[in-house]
């Protein structure tokens, strides 16, 4: 299980979010996704703690904490959906999508 961690500061490293999750136990793996053209962190992130009992205490520790000039969002992460292609909605053209006639 993971942890999300939302609302963070577009200047937080995964050395700082690891170092404050580790006051409340052990960090396994923290992520950090980027915008794809940008570079720049997207504003969440997700750390993975050994237990699930750490975890929750860093929740409950965390969650509505300020921190970076931010109000951190913290909870358990849902499980990823599975994502589809594209359906409906038009047809590819020349790389636009247009309205189907």
């Amino acid at each position: 299980m993971s942890v999300y961690v939302g609302n963070l500061s577009y200047e937080v490293t995964q050395e700082d979010l690891s170092a404050v999750f580790a006051e409340y136990g052990s960090v396994k793996r923290v992520q950090l996704p980027t915008d794809r053209e940008t570079g720049r962190v997207r504003g969440f992130g997700f750390v993975e703690m050994d237990t699930e009992a750490e975890e929750d205490l860093a929740i409950d520790a965390l969650d509505g904490a300020e921190w970076m000039g931010r109000t951190l969002r913290v909870n358990k992460a849902k499980p990823r959906e599975n994502r589809t292609s594209f359906s409906g909605g038009g047809n590819r053209r020349n790389g636009n999508y247009s309205a189907r006639y």
